[in-house]
């Protein structure tokens, strides 16, 4: 699965603009995140279809970027995230960015931007 990285200007609409450009195209989004370092904003968006959100990202003129992610499913409880971050981090596996993908059946499903996909696939046993 793929996150695109969008780097947006700080105003108001750009949320907007930029979904707008995925809307236009039919492209549903499945997870969302923004988040602000510095003085640049960032829109991470997860779609139904990588390929065609590339294309309408390109064609858009928006500088963007895009990582391979990782969806893990633990156990919606106290303290699972933090066992899945520990088994990551004593292998040292770093987490760029979390955000949560979704709730189901007393699960939840996040969404996972690490430095090392090979590895942190084999720490927490997922396969292709």
């Amino acid at each position: 699965m793929k996150q695109f990285s969008i780097e947006v200007k700080d105003r108001v609409g750009e949320l907007a603009r930029v979904t707008e450009i995925l809307a236009d195209r039919a492209i549903n989004i499945v997870a969302l995140a923004s988040e602000t370092s510095g003085s640049r904003p960032t829109i991470r968006v997860v779609t139904g279809d990588h390929e065609s959100a590339r294309k309408a990202l390109s064609r858009s003129g928006r500088e963007f970027s895009e990582q391979e992610i990782l969806v893990v499913r633990v156990l919606d409880r106290p303290g699972e995230l933090a066992k899945l971050a520990r088994r990551l981090a004593r292998s040292a596996v770093n987490v760029e960015s979390i955000y949560l993908f979704g709730k189901n059946r007393g699960h939840t499903e996040l969404a996972l931007a690490v430095d090392d996909l090979k590895l942190a696939k084999k720490v927490l046993e997922i396969r292709d």
